[in-house]
């Protein structure tokens, strides 16, 4: 009997392992577009069989006199393991990346003690403030 349970065991395994390390299926590419320009801007854009999408454009700005910057925006859309619908936005400037989607966690809110002291702190400056 514990030979029968032995070799159920080992076929269970080696089936789920052919299942797990399968060999992953080529997603053709339904869009795609690329363009760089001579002043080092850019965008692109790509969109696949199975529902990604991404685009991004990057703009050269002049910032100082001898100092320019690489402003970027841009977006990719996708769906999950667990089926859910992935959006996010982004912006990447001189203040950093700047992510923005429903999926991305958010603090907590501020508890309404900590928010009336900050309130009366702001109203009530100090001495070493003023």
């Amino acid at each position: 009997m514990d030979i029968i349970i032995f070799i159920f065991l080992k076929v269970v395994v080696s089936l789920l392992a052919v299942t797990v390390f399968a060999a992953p299926q080529n997603i053709g590419i339904v869009r795609q577009l690329q363009d760089i320009y001579p002043d080092g801007s850019y965008e692109y854009l790509y969109e696949t069989e199975n529902g990604i999408f991404a685009q991004e454009e990057g703009k050269v700005r002049k910032i100082e006199k001898d100092h320019v910057d690489l402003a970027v925006q841009g977006s990719f859309l996708y769906t999950s393991p667990e089926g859910k619908q992935i959006h996010l936005t982004y912006i990447a400037d001189e203040n950093g990346f700047q992510p923005q989607g429903e999926h991305l966690p958010t603090p907590p809110p501020i508890p309404p003690q900590i928010q009336k002291a900050l309130e009366w702190l702001a109203a009530h400056p100090s001495e070493e403030r003023r």
